[in-house]
Parts: C-alpha cells; sequence; structure tokens
C-alpha cells in the first residue's frame, strides 16, 4: 500500500496523557472530559465518535473500575485510571477491565502505592508498543503487496487494502485473546486469595 506511512500518521499512537499534562489540583468531571477530548481529538475516527462522556465515567464509576472520588472531583490517581480505562475499552469488556484493575484499586485503597511510578512504566511501554507497530505494519503491508501482485487482478489496490485488513484484524484477535488468558489468571489467583483469608478467618 502506497498510502502506508499517510495511514500510520492518522492513528496517532503516541498519544497519550502525560503526568505532566495532568495537574495536581483535583478536577470536576466537565475538566476531565476537557482534557480527553483536548489530547485524543485526532485519534477520533469522526466528528460523531466521542472520546470521554458523563455518561461513560459515571458507568466507570458503578461497575467500580477506578477508587471512589470524593467531593464530585477526580485526582491524579483517577485521571490515571481513567486513562488506562480508555486504552483497554478498545479491546476489553467492561468486566474484564474491572478484573485487570482491581490489582491497582485495591493496592491504592489498602497501602501507599506509587500509581504515578506504575504510568510511567506504561507510557514507556506504549511507545516501545507504537515504534514496534510501525514496523511490523510496513512488513504486513509490504507482504500483503507481494501475495496480491501474483494475483494479477486489476483492482489490486482494493484487495490489498481487504488482505490487509483481514491481517491486522487476525494479530489483533491473537493479541487480544493472549490478554484475556492473563486475566483469567488474575482472576483465579484472586479468587484463590480471597479462598485463602476466607479459611483463616474460619479457623
Amino acid at each position: 500500500m502506497e498510502k502506508s506511512q499517510e495511514l500510520l500518521q492518522k492513528l496517532s499512537l503516541d498519544k497519550n496523557i502525560s503526568l505532566q499534562e495532568m495537574p495536581d489540583i483535583d478536577l470536576y468531571m466537565d475538566q476531565v472530559i476537557q482534557l480527553f477530548d483536548h489530547t485524543f481529538k485526532s485519534t477520533k475516527r469522526n466528528d460523531d465518535e466521542k472520546v470521554l462522556t458523563k455518561t461513560m465515567i459515571n458507568n466507570y464509576a458503578k461497575a467500580k473500575l477506578f477508587i471512589p472520588i470524593k467531593n464530585k472531583k477526580y485526582s491524579k490517581k483517577h485521571l490515571i485510571l481513567i486513562s488506562l480505562i480508555y486504552q483497554l475499552k478498545g479491546a476489553l469488556s467492561i468486566n474484564d477491565i474491572k478484573s485487570t484493575l482491581d490489582g491497582l484499586n485495591s493496592k491504592l485503597t489498602n497501602e501507599d502505592f506509587e500509581l504515578e511510578k506504575f504510568y510511567t512504566s506504561y507510557l514507556a511501554i506504549q511507545q516501545g508498543n507504537a515504534s514496534d507497530f510501525e514496523s511490523e505494519f510496513e512488513k504486513r503491508a509490504l507482504d500483503v503487496h507481494k501475495e496480491v501482485a501474483k494475483m494479477e487482478d486489476r483492482e489490486a489496490e482494493k484487495l490489498e487494502k481487504i488482505l490487509l485488513i483481514t491481517s491486522l484484524v487476525n494479530i489483533s484477535n491473537s493479541y487480544r485473546k493472549a490478554a484475556e488468558l492473563l486475566i483469567d489468571e488474575l482472576k483465579e489467583e484472586s479468587h484463590q486469595t480471597e479462598d485463602n483469608l476466607k479459611s483463616k478467618k474460619e479457623k
């Protein structure tokens, strides 16, 4: 595909909210939404797509995806957790996101956990992922081009796009399934911990 570089630029893979962009003062919901809209507006598929809404945030709160807020305001810790939720929601169900973040929320509730350090590591890994994806995308686009060239079809460009779509979805499914297996492990570990606590109380 001749326009692969143009497509990669549109993806805005490096977009995220840095710790420096997160104010140290607590924010009201409208301010949180404004921050996310400003950061991720270039990543939207179309103008109708919403980055973050009041309904979304309320649903995340009801599902206990992040620690409770105080006085209707969101702290830096909440912004970090909502940023993680924003990234996870594209591939995972609400229940799976909850299982993934339960460990962080529990540590924030029960101990002095430095969430900012965890988020810094997350951002570093994401930057590496973005770089790896660009290299892999170029390789797969080239592989697809070679395969379609063998067909000698007059609509080669359209076939390239279709074949590349199927390739990307196949890879995406593989990564998602691997993530789901890890989530299931987290759930099992959590259940075992709960069972051990119950056993100790019964004794």
